[in-house]
């Protein structure tokens, strides 16, 4: 394996006697793949346990749960979550999820992962995360805005531009961050652009936003593809999701000239081993709603997508989708992670000891986050950057990073996400210190 990247057994990881806090859940799920991950950085960078038992627990989370009346005049209670994980190094960070499964666990490693990214990017938040238990899909456009701006009212004590600042995640778009913003500001009286990322341009957004995840996957895979010494166009990739970050991904992959073999979505999965024509497969998703039935692949087993014998497979769905039970079916060099947590802690040792480059979240999917940044600056500045200038300084920002990381773990005998993680925790761990909060 080139990239300067050891992959180091799992018998040779470091130990110690710091374990998971016995209170915050199951030790299995996103939550414990988020406290494992953190366990293995406070080891190696020796943290006292009071630290990693700081580090390990939300500084603050709010349940909500509020009444909404749909379209056909009855009324459902929802639950809503907002969880702030660390706010050691500025406000909290971090998207508002949509999906029939959201519970507080999620919600609270999606923050804790948002903490470490952050702290990677250099970015001068904390991490936070939220989510509404429900399907957008299964409610009306109206209903959907109703319940947005109940959220938003119920938490609007929480969030702000100085504390929280949410964004757009999975079943969330620019225009549920329309509402949430005009939401909080009819809640609080105050008129506040930067209260809310992911905006549409008309209401303070930034140039770049919508793409900035699917733009900073790209950017790190042409710099891992040059440090493996593979031509983009010999490289090949599927891709399991077909959403904003998916289908971004993929038409950035067709314009480099890497070819994609396989997408999936949420209601299936197509393959074409000469490689698929994207801008036609996003024109056929725009019209039918999902990428079955597009007459230029066939169809196949969406455990197929990850199993793809291609150079570079991409998980940017969900979390947890790359198992112990499925890793040793990973037939790609190259395993970049597009979505928040999607490979656990026992697919992390299999792929490590079988060779296989792992790019972790929070460095692979950051520029959503690091173009976030760059419009919240822009809202207190009152002042547009160009289309240019966010795409140059995000590629910068995500090379920069990609080298730290690929060096560290180089250099250290690490993975890339025990650098990655390491590094990220070292610097909440040492803003902590210094600001006394420890």
């Amino acid at each position: 394996m080139s990239v300067g990247v050891t992959q180091v057994p799992t018998s040779a990881r470091p130990g110690g006697p710091i374990g998971a806090p016995h209170d915050l859940g199951p030790g299995t799920g996103p939550l414990g793949a988020a406290i494992r991950q953190l366990r293995d950085a406070a080891r190696s960078l020796e943290l006292p346990c009071a630290l990693f038992e700081t580090l390990a627990r939300p500084q603050q989370e709010v349940t909500v749960h509020f009444p909404v009346m749909m379209d056909d005049g009855s009324v459902v209670t929802l639950e809503g979550h907002r969880v702030q994980h660390n706010l050691a190094r500025g406000p909290g960070k971090g998207g508002i999820r949509y999906a029939p499964g959201v519970d507080l666990d999620e919600v609270r490693a999606l923050a804790m992962w948002m903490t470490w990214k952050c702290a990677l990017m250099d970015i001068p938040f904390g991490g936070a995360k939220g989510g509404v238990a429900f399907d957008p899909a299964e409610r009306t456009d109206h209903e959907v805005e109703r319940i947005t701006r109940a959220f938003t009212h119920a938490i609007s004590h929480f969030i702000g531009p100085d504390t929280d600042i949410p964004a757009p995640d999975v079943g969330t778009d620019e225009r549920t961050m329309a509402w949430m913003m005009d939401a909080y500001a009819r809640s609080t009286g105050q008129f506040a652009p930067a209260v809310v990322t992911g905006k549409p341009l008309a209401m303070g957004g930034s140039h770049g936003r919508a793409s900035s995840t699917s733009d900073g996957l790209g950017f790190i895979t042409m710099a891992l593809l040059q440090d493996l010494g593979i031509e983009a166009g010999k490289a090949s990739a599927s891709i399991q999701g077909f959403g904003k970050v998916g289908g971004g991904l993929a038409a950035f992959y067709e314009k480099a000239g890497i070819a994609v073999h396989a997408v999936s979505d949420r209601y299936g999965a197509i393959r074409n081993d000469r490689g698929i024509d994207i801008q036609h497969l996003r024109r056929h998703v725009a019209q039918t709603g999902s990428v079955v039935g597009f007459p230029g692949a066939e169809r196949t087993d969406p455990a197929d997508v990850l199993a793809a014998d291609v150079t570079i497979v991409v998980p940017a769905a969900i979390e947890g989708v790359v198992t112990g039970a499925n890793a040793t079916s990973i037939r790609a060099t190259v395993l970049l992670e597009g979505a928040n947590g999607p490979t656990t802690p026992e697919a992390d040792e299999i792929l490590a000891d079988r060779g296989t480059l792992v790019v972790p979240d929070i460095l692979a999917n950051s520029g959503g986050v690091v173009v976030s940044y760059f419009e919240w600056v822009q809202a207190r500045q009152q002042h547009r950057w160009t289309e240019h200038r966010v795409r140059q300084d995000l590629r910068e920002r995500m090379l920069r990073a990609w080298e730290m990381v690929r060096r560290d773990a180089a250099g250290r005998g690490r993975t890339l996400r025990e650098s990655a993680t390491a590094i990220a925790v070292g610097r909440v761990a040492d803003t902590q210190r210094m600001r006394g909060m420890m």
